[in-house]
């Protein structure tokens, strides 16, 4: 199976310069549309190189905009790991837990994170602060949810035999529970990832003065598509190379969890 999978990646390759190849035939051979409100993979090839060094519309160098949506993103998706991640198993494993603070989260739950950039601007301005947070609160949800989840779906049947050889509460917990967990616990932490560049780049659009949402935001009203697409290009890359070293990680963990087992 591994040799297979390796002597298949020129089919994610193909699949890229198969959209790009099209891309270039609409926009650059055929012209069904104009450059002006969608630019061909080579125009936008162009800007990206000069953006790399250029401040020019916006005040910053693309690096510069992707390493402050960085530091932002990370900062509010580190805290909603380690604190939404132990919250949720905890829920999970104590009933009183789950009874005192399900009746909050529930109530938090269904607010979309986008919903809190208002609140978080009129609290903390415009600062790092409100948009850490808001990307807090939007990778919070998940991670609770999913080692919820994890936890709550330990058969058993596990935990029988763990106290028939005389485990305690925690080490069930801890060698028998979270090890189980853990497939679920990361898919969260991977779902947490997606929500949080969503709200960070929606919070940089109303309220920033550097990041990618705020590159974009300028880019548009100054109606530069091909600084747009930069843009959107960058979230993307960042994005599936977080993923994918995040799958890396999740793919080490539970293969030392099951040589342990």
């Amino acid at each position: 199976m591994k040799k297979k999978k390796s002597n298949l990646w020129w089919v994610s390759v193909l699949s890229i310069a198969g959209f790009i190849t099209i891309w270039w035939v609409c926009c650059d051979v055929l012209k069904l549309t104009s450059s002006a409100s969608l630019p061909g993979p080579i125009t936008i090839f162009k800007s990206f190189v000069n953006k790399m060094s250029s401040t020019a519309p916006d005040g910053a160098t693309l690096p510069g905009h992707m390493l402050s949506s960085l530091q932002i993103a990370l900062g509010g998706w580190g805290m909603g790991i380690v604190i939404g991640t132990p919250l949720g198993i905890i829920m999970a494993w104590y009933k009183k837990a789950d009874l005192f603070v399900r009746p909050i989260f529930d109530l938090v739950r269904p607010v979309p994170g986008l919903a809190w950039i208002p609140l978080m601007i009129l609290l903390f301005g415009i600062g790092l602060i409100p948009k850490i947070v808001t990307v807090f609160l939007s990778a919070f949800v998940p991670c609770v949810l999913n080692s919820y989840a994890g936890i709550r779906q330990t058969k058993d049947v596990h935990l029988w035999v763990g106290q028939t050889f005389g485990a305690s509460d925690l080490q069930m917990l801890f060698h028998i529970a979270i090890p189980t967990a853990l497939p679920l616990i990361m898919t969260g932490i991977r779902v947490a990832l997606g929500s949080a560049w969503t709200c960070i780049v929606a919070a940089e659009m109303l309220a920033s003065t550097k990041g990618l949402g705020y590159m974009i935001q300028q880019a548009r009203g100054i109606y530069r598509s091909d600084i747009i697409i930069c843009g959107m290009l960058s979230i993307g890359a960042l994005g599936a190379l977080f993923t994918w070293i995040l799958t890396k990680i999740e793919n080490r963990i539970v293969k030392g969890v099951r040589k342990d087992a």
